[in-house]
């Protein structure tokens, strides 16, 4: 008995809510709270306009996907979905071409900066979408738009390989809308519960779709 006094003396009952609070803190990471960031904003009167600077920084520098507000706003106003998709595609587009002045005109003052503190942006990965690019840069785009694929790390690629704009802007246009659009989709034709599975598996839907759409384009050049 004494034993069992002395050890909750020691540990008392309510500081281990406070470690598990700790813990969970230290686990989540500030992307996660990022992450949090982000989804604030759908409860505020500055969704919308909060979209497209999402969507426009994503298309450069910033971590977290415009799909996530995006998402959280379509919830909310379904009958918006496309609306919202609107929103993030022009700005996503415009966000493209702003990652494609940073490296066709400031990367070898902002460079480093990029290493070190922007995630996906390495030596290597720009080595590997330069080969993308020599082999075809326009599905090479078109690919990063749709899919998982970091976006950014392309548009800013193909500023430092000199891609066209027009290049860059179509691929990405269609990427990018064909995206958003198929989020809006969902959400307008299954409505709400759609969200979890959004939230959980569209990276690997849109995917599997691209893969569809090229391997179909293959069939096609092969067959005619």
């Amino acid at each position: 008995m004494n034993k069992k006094s002395h050890s909750e003396s020691i540990l008392p009952e309510r500081q281990v809510p406070e470690a598990d609070s700790r813990r969970e803190s230290k686990r989540s990471g500030p992307l996660q709270r990022l992450y949090r960031w982000v989804l604030h904003w759908a409860d505020t009167p500055y969704g919308t306009p909060a979209l497209f600077v999402l969507a426009f920084a994503e298309s450069s520098f910033f971590p977290i996907p415009p799909d996530v507000l995006q998402i959280a706003l379509s919830i909310s106003k379904p009958r918006r979905s496309f609306y919202y998709a609107l929103v993030s595609g022009i700005g996503s587009v415009a966000g493209g071409l702003a990652g494609w002045l940073i490296g066709f005109a400031f990367w070898s003052a902002v460079g480093d900066f990029f290493y070190r503190y922007v995630p996906g942006c390495t030596p290597e990965n720009f080595h590997r979408v330069q080969t993308l690019y020599e082999q075809n840069a326009f599905w090479a785009i078109l690919g990063a738009a749709f899919t998982p694929i970091p976006y950014k790390v392309f548009t800013i690629a193909a500023g430092i390989f000199h891609i066209s704009i027009p290049v860059l802007l179509i691929a990405s246009s269609l990427g990018r809308f064909g995206r958003f659009f198929l989020v809006a989709s969902a959400i307008y034709l299954l409505g709400p519960g759609i969200q979890t599975l959004l939230e959980k598996y569209f990276e690997w839907v849109t995917l599997a779709l691209f893969v569809l759409l090229v391997g179909g384009f293959l069939v096609i050049k092969y067959l005619f």
